[in-house]
C-alpha cells in the first residue's frame, strides 16, 4: 500500500442511481444494473460507518461531505438530518465540516431549503439554459420537460439565501447556444458561480450524436470567455476558467480532468461499494466494501494507485508534445478514446475543442487576478466538482 493521501474526496450516493429524471444522456442511470433487485438506500449503519471512516482518515483542518446520485434527494430529508448529527459527532475538535449535495432540484420544498440554509448546504442545481434548451434533454420518466420545477426548486434556495452553483451540461443541442445560456444564468437567474460539463456519451468507442462536437465544445468555451472577460470578471465565476487561470499562473487545477494523476476522488454507493471514480463505477474499478476494508486502505491501495497514475502513464506522445498539455493534461481518461493523426489511440475526444480554448484564454490571465480583486474561485465555491464531482 502507499501512503495514505491526507485527504481525500468521496462521492457518496446514498440512493444509488435512482432517480426521478430520465435525461436523455444520463450515464449513471444504468449503473442501477450493477445491483438488480437491490434496495438502493444506505442503510443507517452504513451512513454512521461511512462518516466515521471518513472524517478520521482526513488529515486536514476541514472535511467536506458531499452526497449525489442519481438524485440523492429522493432517500428523505431525515437521513440528512442524521447525517448532520452523526458529522458533528465524529469530527474532531475545531474541525470544520462542510456539506454539498447535487440534485436535480424538483423535488425541493420549504422544509429542504430551511435544513440546507441552517447547516450552510452548498448546493449544486442542474440547469441546462433557458426553457427550450433544457427541456431539450432534461425530461421526466414520462418524456415531459422539467424546465418548471427545476426552478421553482431554485426560487426557493435563492428566497432561503442557499449558497448554490449552476452546473450546465453541455451536449448536441443547447452546444451551438453559448451566450444565450451564459446570460440567462448570469441576467435571468442570478447566478454567480457556474460550471459548464461537456456531454460525451458513447458506444463503444464512438461518441453518439448527443454528445458535445469537439469545436462545438471549444467554440462554447472561447465564445462564452469572450463575453466574460470583457464584463464579468470578479462578478461571475465559471469553473473552466479559473482552471485555465490556475494552469497558466502554474498552480494546481481545483478539477481532476486537468490533473496529471487521477485516483484522489471516489464514489460510495448506497450498499458500500467504494469505485475508483464516478465514471469509473463498473466491476474492473470496485475496490472493495467499506464494511470489509477500511475506506483508507482501499483509497491508498494499489490497485487506486495505479488507476490514478494510467492518466499520466498512458498520454499518447501527440499528447505529451503538445503545447497545452500544461493546462489539459489529456483531460478525463473516460474521454480518451479518440486517435492521434498519427493513430496512436488514447487522445482525448474534447481534444479540439481544448486546442482552441485554453491558447483563446491565455493572453488575458495575467489581469484576472487584478481584476478579481479576490484571485481564482474560493476552494469552497467547487466544493462538488468533479476532480472534485462533476456530475451530468
Amino acid at each position: 500500500m502507499s501512503t495514505p493521501p491526507p485527504s481525500f474526496h468521496v462521492l457518496a450516493k446514498p440512493a444509488g442511481a435512482q432517480c426521478n429524471l430520465a435525461c436523455r444522456y444520463c450515464f449513471y442511470l444504468p449503473k442501477a444494473e450493477l445491483y438488480p433487485g437491490g434496495t438502493f438506500r444506505m442503510a443507517d449503519d452504513l451512513l454512521a460507518e461511512f462518516l466515521r471512516q471518513y472524517i478520521e482518515a482526513q488529515q486536514v483542518p476541514a472535511v467536506t461531505i458531499a452526497w449525489q446520485g442519481g438524485e440523492p434527494t429522493l432517500i428523505g430529508l431525515e437521513f440528512y438530518r442524521r447525517s448532520v448529527d452523526l458529522a458533528g459527532q465524529y469530527a474532531r475538535p475545531g474541525m470544520q465540516v462542510n456539506y454539498t449535495i447535487q440534485t436535480n432540484g424538483t423535488l425541493l420544498d420549504e422544509e429542504w431549503c430551511a435544513f440546507f440554509k441552517q447547516h450552510h448546504f452548498l448546493v449544486g442545481i442542474s440547469i441546462d439554459g433557458p426553457k427550450a434548451l433544457h427541456d431539450s434533454c432534461r425530461v421526466d420518466r414520462r418524456g415531459e420537460g422539467t424546465f418548471a420545477r427545476v426552478m421553482r426548486g431554485l426560487g426557493r434556495l435563492q428566497e432561503h439565501g442557499v449558497e448554490y452553483n449552476i452546473l450546465c451540461a453541455v451536449h448536441a443541442a443547447n452546444g451551438d447556444h453559448p451566450l444565450d445560456i451564459y446570460r440567462f444564468f448570469r441576467d435571468d437567474v442570478g447566478a454567480r458561480f457556474v460550471q459548464f460539463i461537456p456531454i460525451v456519451d458513447r458506444e463503444g468507442d464512438t461518441a453518439t450524436d448527443r454528445s458535445v462536437r469537439p469545436a462545438q465544445w471549444g467554440r462554447f468555451l472561447c465564445t462564452v470567455f469572450d463575453e466574460w472577460v470583457r464584463r464579468d470578471v470578479g462578478e461571475m465565476f465559471v469553473q473552466h476558467f479559473d482552471t485555465a487561470l490556475a494552469a497558466w499562473v502554474g498552480h494546481p487545477p481545483g478539477l481532476c480532468t486537468f490533473a496529471h494523476t487521477c485516483g484522489a476522488a471516489v464514489a460510495l454507493e448506497h450498499n458500500g461499494d467504494l469505485y475508483s471514480c464516478d465514471h469509473f463505477v463498473q466491476p474492473d474499478c470496485l475496490l472493495g466494501n467499506i464494511r470489509e476494508t477500511p475506506l483508507a486502505a482501499l483509497v491508498r491501495s494499489e490497485q487506486q494507485r495505479r488507476f490514478g497514475q494510467a492518466k499520466r502513464d498512458t498520454l499518447p506522445l501527440a499528447c505529451r508534445k503538445c503545447p497545452v498539455r500544461f493546462a489539459c493534461q489529456g483531460g478525463c481518461p473516460r474521454n480518451r478514446f479518440a486517435e492521434t493523426p498519427d493513430g496512436e489511440a488514447g487522445l482525448n475526444y474534447l481534444c479540439e475543442g481544448y486546442r482552441m480554448f485554453f491558447p483563446t484564454s491565455a493572453p488575458q490571465c495575467g489581469s484576472w487576478p487584478i481584476s478579481c480583486g479576490r484571485g481564482a474561485t474560493p476552494m469552497r465555491s467547487w466544493k462538488f466538482s468533479r476532480g472534485s464531482n462533476e456530475k451530468e
